[in-house]
């Protein structure tokens, strides 16, 4: 009986692990190109709901930028 058991609990392993796959855990990659006009601002009000401060913040933190100036035709990728 106990044997039993092991052994189905084993399979069940097995079975899982061919199973599972891995995951990004984000999803595809959201990349923004900046048109002439807009700003962090616009951008963050755009793509996220509520309060656009933290969105703002996280739009630099992932692209690494050091102000709040955009080019047109840059290219942003958004969290």
């Amino acid at each position: 009986m106990f044997a039993k058991l092991i052994m189905a609990l084993l399979l069940m392993t097995v079975a899982v692990a061919v199973v599972a796959h891995s995951s990004s855990g984000h999803g595809r990659k959201h990349v923004y190109v900046v048109r002439p006009g807009d700003t962090l601002w616009d951008i963050a009000a755009a793509n996220y709901g509520g309060d656009p401060r933290e969105a703002v913040w996280k739009i630099q933190d992932r692209n690494h930028l050091e102000g709040t100036v955009l080019s047109p035709g840059e290219r942003l990728v958004l969290p």
